[in-house]
C-alpha cells in the first residue's frame, strides 16, 4: 500500500509564497503521474498541476500557470508545489494523488483518475 503525506500549508498574506510537499511511502514506487488537485469551500475539487515522473513534464490549470510550479525528488519519492504570488482565491484544501495506471496518466487532470490520495494540507490566503 502506497501512502501520501502532504505538508507545507497554513495561513499567509496576499503576494506572498509557500511550498507545499507530498512525500510517497510504502511499497515500490509506480507513479506514472502525480498531480495536485484543491477544493475550497462549497466548490468541487479542480485540477492545479501534474507532473509525469518518467521525464518530468509538467502540466497547469490555467488558473495557476506562470504561478505555480510544480517539481519532484526522485530520489525522496517526492513532489512539490512551488505556489508564489498567492492570491485570496487560491485558498483551499490542497491534495496530492497519483496514478498507476499508464492509460489513466494521460488523462492527469480528472481526479477520478488518481488512485491514492494524500490527507491534504490547508492553504489559507488573507487579503
Amino acid at each position: 500500500q502506497v501512502q501520501l503525506v502532504e505538508s507545507g500549508g497554513g495561513l499567509v498574506q496576499a503576494g506572498v509564497s509557500l511550498r507545499l510537499s507530498c512525500t510517497a511511502s510504502g511499497r515500490a514506487f509506480v507513479f506514472y503521474t502525480m498531480g495536485w488537485f484543491r477544493q475550497a469551500s462549497g466548490k468541487e475539487r479542480e485540477f492545479v498541476a501534474a507532473i509525469r515522473w518518467s521525464d518530468g513534464s509538467t502540466y497547469y490549470a490555467d488558473s495557476v500557470k506562470g504561478r505555480f510550479t510544480i517539481s519532484k525528488d526522485n530520489a525522496k519519492n517526492t513532489v512539490y508545489l512551488q505556489m508564489n504570488s498567492l492570491k485570496p482565491e487560491d485558498t483551499a484544501v490542497y491534495y496530492c494523488g497519483g496514478i498507476t495506471n499508464y492509460y489513466r496518466s494521460a488523462y492527469y487532470y480528472r481526479g477520478g483518475n488518481y488512485e491514492y490520495w494524500g490527507q491534504g494540507t490547508q492553504v489559507t490566503v488573507s487579503p
